[in-house]
């Protein structure tokens, strides 16, 4: 059965595309199939894996409003081979177009109902705010994904994120959960970055990943190059890291099944 997994959170800069890129990545080099899905109208996640975010051949916003087909907005990515449906600044434009329409907090879900299951990830990268698209994302997804620096303000943005997720939960989908936290950009030579993850330890346990993805230049170069770090540099330790996630995430996966 195919994961529908969010990747959000309401702060800026902590790695969230960095984490959507090369988690389908990572996914797919470990024979998994997958299908990114671009919510942000920044449409770096579009720019991460190759794609003109200006022009697509069928827009994600146009699928949202109900102009077209999602299958038509799917493209296959040749040098990652992985299918996604890409974003960018027409999403602004959908954004408000949503607001008069009905059900128009399901769009995502209704576009996504009908492809879903040809994948066993779909991978969507969220708005670093909470916007109708946002929203959407949320209602279609079966759980979050939360990257974060272990740094000064991470808890209170964590909690605001919670939050969110406990509203659309009781409004619009009441199975949605945390599938783990990520810490990004990590650095155990800060004592600072140690002790919030200790923090992150004790109030969520096991839902923190083990796997921690370091600071690495190589992640910081990829997106430029139009690649995942996976592609840009197989080696390197950000892409080890995103490669250890997946792995984690299919184990937790199978040990969720085995205990049902």
């Amino acid at each position: 059965m195919s994961k529908v997994i969010a990747v959000a959170n309401q702060k800026g800069g902590v790695g969230k595309t960095t984490t959507s890129v090369n988690l389908a990545a990572s996914l797919h080099a470990v024979k998994r199939s997958v299908l990114l899905v671009d919510m942000d109208p920044q449409g770096n996640a579009s720019t991460g894996i190759g794609l003109d975010k200006h022009h697509p051949p069928v827009a994600l916003s146009d699928v949202l409003i109900g102009n077209a087909d999602v299958h038509a907005a799917i493209q296959q990515i040749p040098d990652t081979r992985i299918s996604a449906i890409g974003g960018g600044p027409d999403l602004t434009v959908a954004e408000v177009t949503l607001m008069g329409l009905d059900e128009r907090e399901y769009r995502l879900e209704g576009a996504l109902a009908k492809v879903r299951n040809q994948f066993d990830y779909v991978i969507i990268d969220c708005p670093p705010s909470l916007n109708m698209l946002t929203v959407n994302a949320l209602v279609a997804a079966d759980s979050v994904l939360i990257p974060m620096q272990c740094e000064y303000y991470a808890m209170e943005g964590l909690s605001a994120l919670i939050r969110t997720i406990e509203t659309i939960r009781s409004a619009a989908n009441p199975d949605l959960h945390i599938c783990g936290l990520l810490r990004t950009m990590y650095d155990p030579r800060s004592n600072l970055a140690r002790d919030v993850s200790r923090e992150l330890l004790e109030v969520f346990k096991d839902k923190v990943y083990n796997t921690a993805i370091p600071r690495n230049v190589r992640l910081a170069e990829a997106p430029s190059h139009g690649l995942p770090a996976l592609m840009y540099d197989q080696k390197s330790r950000g892409a080890l890291a995103y490669l250890a996630l997946a792995a984690e995430m299919i184990r937790k996966d199978a040990s969720r099944k085995v205990a049902a």
